[in-house]
């Protein structure tokens, strides 16, 4: 059976470590599909009906903005689960987004 383009995704984001963040661009290159980061978007948008824990709120646009932050049921869900995991979000926006990103192209090859 084949696995579909969101499965690839889930995976890819099943692996970001707490503490880390990547971004959807980045999971899009992994994937060798480098320009579908939209539907990397996509992907995260469903993650909550997966039926397991995929940690979508580790998942972030190029700047680092929590531009997913409304999928999470509340307006400062996605900020307080990046917070508790010791990601400091300031305006919606991770604050040290090169020390914290996970590239999967670094840390899967």
């Amino acid at each position: 059976m084949e696995t579909s383009f969101f499965e690839k995704v889930y995976s890819v984001v099943k692996q970001v470590p707490p503490g880390r963040i990547t971004t959807y661009g980045a999971i899009a290159k992994y994937l060798g599909t480098a320009r579908s980061a939209r539907m990397v978007g996509w992907a995260m948008n469903q993650s909550h009906a997966s039926g397991e824990f995929i940690p979508a709120h580790r998942v972030l646009n190029r700047n680092g903005v929590l531009t997913g932050k409304h999928h999470f049921g509340g307006p400062n869900v996605m900020k307080q689960l990046l917070e508790n995991e010791g990601i400091k979000v300031d305006n919606d926006r991770v604050t040290d987004f090169d020390r914290h990103f996970w590239d999967p192209l670094k840390e899967l090859s």
